[in-house]
């Protein structure tokens, strides 16, 4: 018996050393299974924080259901509510309500989109969003009574830049430099004093910094022009945009208006179809007669713009001038504007008008063989032409305004000096953001 002692102990031995290092491996396993149950809640964790973060019209897409449905022709808003659940009485206090706002419920247009939120996809819905652009959107909300608001959307604004040549008109040429050529008005504005846009020769080069504005994410069009360079020939032009008190728009690098007292032409965009000409062939009186005036040829109904502040002499008709305004500017200056298809609204004698200000329509009234304006101009009674009259510059803006005025143009003009070099290393990428 003595003899069998020994095998068993070590035996014994050897089963609790095995069921130490089984329970040891058993915590182990235990305690990585943990850690990785931790780290998998974590992660749910995050993501479900990830997707209560995702917002649309101020409702969050986790805890509602969203259902788009496209307006068509002849939809009427409380019938598509009603087919959706919402009971008439709701209905009836929507309508009512949404009369008392500038938007009205009658107003849904088709192809734009409504939403209908929910809490759960069979449910009635707990509210309604219909987008009338993209800078706003309507919430009605039928969770306590009927409350109706009116949201306008962020707007993000960067700036952007860009620079080119002349290489065949200016629309064009905007156009290959993926410029949006609506910017070509407030070129206009910017530099109509020093720079004729009807006579763009090939090889001007332009540099524009300008505020492109964009809501969700997508570019819904231009802001202001901040800063315009052209230059033609060896004559180069600035415009900066500068806003301080009682000084806002756009002044050159003296610091005076870029507005002179008159504008170069009173139509915007459109071509010359016959200059000031002492010995002019007149179509249709077949017979030389000087031509004391510009035409400006546009399309029917094109705005016609008082060239600078004044007082209507005359809103009348003739015969050869058709519907006509005369303006009086000054004891030196008169303007006459002819052909016109109709007058603006509350032109009439004695009217004070401001630079800019539409006077009337293009036309062709009286004698004429197709729409333009006759622009016409006089000083201290004669009739000169204006294209090549020297108009004394503007006076610069107060001394003490000089300095402030000086920072925003020297910022600006590093954008101009750094311009051809953006455009290059951003060749790839479109447009830079500055």
């Amino acid at each position: 018996m003595a003899k069998s002692s020994q095998p068993r102990k070590r035996l014994i031995g050897k089963d609790i050393l095995i069921s130490c290092l089984l329970a040891v491996s058993l915590i182990y396993v235990f305690t990585k299974v943990e850690s990785l149950q931790n780290n998998i809640d974590n992660i749910h964790s995050i993501t479900h924080n990830k997707k209560d973060a995702e917002f649309k019209f101020g409702f969050n897409l986790q805890d509602f259901f969203m259902e788009a449905a496209e307006i068509k022709k002849g939809d009427i808003l409380g019938s598509l509510l009603y087919y959706q659940g919402v009971k008439n009485q709701t209905i009836n206090e929507l309508e009512t309500k949404s009369k008392e706002l500038a938007f009205n419920s009658k107003s849904i247009r088709p192809g734009k989109k409504l939403y209908f939120i929910k809490e759960d996809p069979c449910a009635e819905p707990i509210a309604l969003v219909y987008e009338p652009s993209n800078m706003e959107y309507v919430v009605y909300d039928f969770r306590e009574g009927v409350d109706i608001k009116l949201v306008e959307k962020e707007v993000e604004t960067c700036l952007e830049v860009t620079s080119g040549r002349i290489t065949g008109s200016l629309w064009n040429s905007l156009k290959e430099n993926n410029v949006d050529v609506r910017i070509i008005d407030k070129m206009e504005d910017a530099l109509a004093s020093n720079v004729d846009f009807y006579h763009t020769q090939i090889g001007d080069e332009f540099k524009l910094i300008y505020e492109k504005r964009i809501v969700d994410g997508h570019e819904i069009g231009i802001g202001n022009l901040i800063g315009a360079y052209y230059k033609t020939g060896e004559d180069e032009h600035y415009s900066y945009y500068y806003e301080n008190g009682d000084f806002k728009g756009y002044y050159d690098q003296d610091g005076r208006p870029a507005k002179a007292g008159f504008l170069k032409a009173p139509v915007k965009s459109v071509r010359i179809s016959s200059s000031f000409n002492l010995r002019r062939f007149h179509p249709i009186l077949q017979k030389t007669i000087p031509h004391f005036g510009t035409d400006y040829a546009a399309p029917y109904g094109t705005p016609i713009i008082a060239v600078a502040d004044g007082v209507v002499e005359v809103a009348g008709y003739t015969g050869g001038n058709g519907r006509f305004v005369k303006l009086k500017h000054d004891k030196t200056y008169q303007t006459q504007y002819l052909h016109m298809q109709a007058f603006a609204q509350g032109i009439r004698k004695g009217a004070r008008v401001r630079q800019g200000q539409t006077i009337g329509y293009v036309g062709s009234t009286g004698l004429a063989t197709g729409p333009h304006v006759c622009f016409r101009f006089w000083k201290n009674g004669q009739q000169i032409n204006h294209q090549r009259h020297l108009f004394d510059p503007p006076k610069p803006m107060d001394s003490k305004e000089l300095p402030r005025f000086n920072i925003v143009k020297n910022d600006l003009n590093s954008y101009f000096e750094q311009l051809p070099n953006i455009n290059r290393q951003y060749a790839q990428k479109g447009v830079p953001k500055v």
